[in-house]
């Protein structure tokens, strides 16, 4: 295989076959007060971090590598405080997942090397690409931090058998 179509769809594979599940996982089982908590105010609920991990994605993927229209408000994923429940969040994340998904599936690997404007800053789509991979495990992470925190539950993503650990979604 290419190791560019690679790349890419290993980066679709990871957002959306790994993150996202996780992601899904951890909102299932916490109430909205508890998507909505902040352990203090220079930190984050997992409901800002959803919305966060929304716009980021739009605006690196969609707008950036795709070429949509740029329409992100940065601030107000953070500032948000409540409203949102967590069915609501994960179908708002899921869209934003399905039309990055998109514009991957179509993205020429030619396109790999060509430069944009991200952010106010010239990348190529390849970076665009892998700092959105890393950028949503790093909160992913923090999610499922929180997600653990609060309900103080193993989340249950995986199931060892025969010494194997295999994902249960």
């Amino acid at each position: 295989m290419d190791p560019g179509r690679a790349f890419i769809d290993r980066s679709r594979h990871y957002l959306v076959g790994d993150y996202l599940p996780k992601i899904r996982l951890c909102l299932d089982g916490l109430s909205t007060e508890d998507i909505w908590w902040r352990p203090n105010n220079a930190s984050n609920s997992v409901g800002n971090l959803v919305l966060h991990l929304a716009g980021n994605i739009r605006q690196w993927c969609v707008s950036g590598i795709g070429g949509a229209a740029d329409v992100r408000k940065r601030q107000e994923e953070f500032d948000q405080l409540g409203g949102l429940a967590g069915p609501d969040l994960l179908a708002y994340l899921e869209t934003a997942l399905s039309d990055v998904d998109q514009v991957l599936a179509a993205l020429p690997t030619s396109e790999l090397s060509a430069t944009r404007e991200i952010q106010g800053m010239k990348v190529s789509v390849l970076d665009a690409l892998y700092h959105v991979v890393e950028h949503f495990s790093m909160h992913t992470g923090q999610i499922i931090y929180l997600a653990k925190l609060k309900s103080g539950r193993d989340l249950g993503f995986w199931e060892v058998k025969d010494g194997k650990a295999i994902p249960k979604w």
